[in-house]
């Protein structure tokens, strides 16, 4: 946490540098009581001031934004939830409104499991769960849910996606009691 902290501050501190120590001639000349002269017309752009405030929020607000999407992109880690295990199957309710919650689901390998996907999003990118390592793609119905059943042999991270791809989870298969088979996967329902 402090690290994040630490590398926004530093971001917003630089760009307030960078913005306060940028000063163009006209600018300098403007600020030294040269404001009673008539523009000239050049032909080209003319330089519209701004006062110092705007450009600290600005840069302040870019900054801000630019630091929030590497926090986004780079840092943020999505939750682990471990699948409860009932009468012998692991068993664990994915919701499925604007991705995967939770997107990362952790179970032991040699038992069945079983994830109940409950759809809120009514998204045409949404209407499909595809996990190739399984050989398993089902449609996804809005306002149910649809019970995915499978029985992980070997331990990894399977990736799920949507039916575009652009939406992900995992699902990560520990070493269990009962040891794996050769095959990656095998499907049991």
């Amino acid at each position: 946490m402090t690290l994040k902290l630490l590398t926004l501050t530093t971001l917003a501190s630089l760009g307030l540098a960078l913005s306060l120590a940028t000063g163009t001639p006209a600018q300098m000349e403007m600020d030294n009581g040269a404001m009673d002269r008539e523009p000239q017309s050049t032909g080209q752009f003319q330089r519209i001031e701004q006062p110092l405030w705007s450009k600290v929020a600005v840069t302040g607000a870019g900054l801000g934004l630019i630091g929030l999407e590497l926090w986004w992109f780079l840092l943020s880690k999505p939750r682990a939830r471990q699948a409860s295990a009932t009468e012998g199957v692991q068993e664990i309710t994915v919701t499925v409104d604007g991705g995967y919650d939770p997107s990362e689901i952790v179970v032991q390998a040699g038992q069945p499991v079983r994830l109940n996907f409950y759809r809120k999003d009514p998204s045409s990118c949404l209407e499909a769960v595809r996990f190739p390592d399984f050989r398993i793609a089902r449609d996804l119905p809005v306002n149910q849910t649809t019970a995915i059943e499978f029985t992980p042999t070997q331990p990894g991270r399977y990736e799920f996606t949507c039916g575009m791809n652009m939406f992900r989870g995992t699902v990560n298969v520990r070493s269990g009691a009962s040891g794996a088979n050769g095959n990656a996967a095998t499907q049991a329902a």
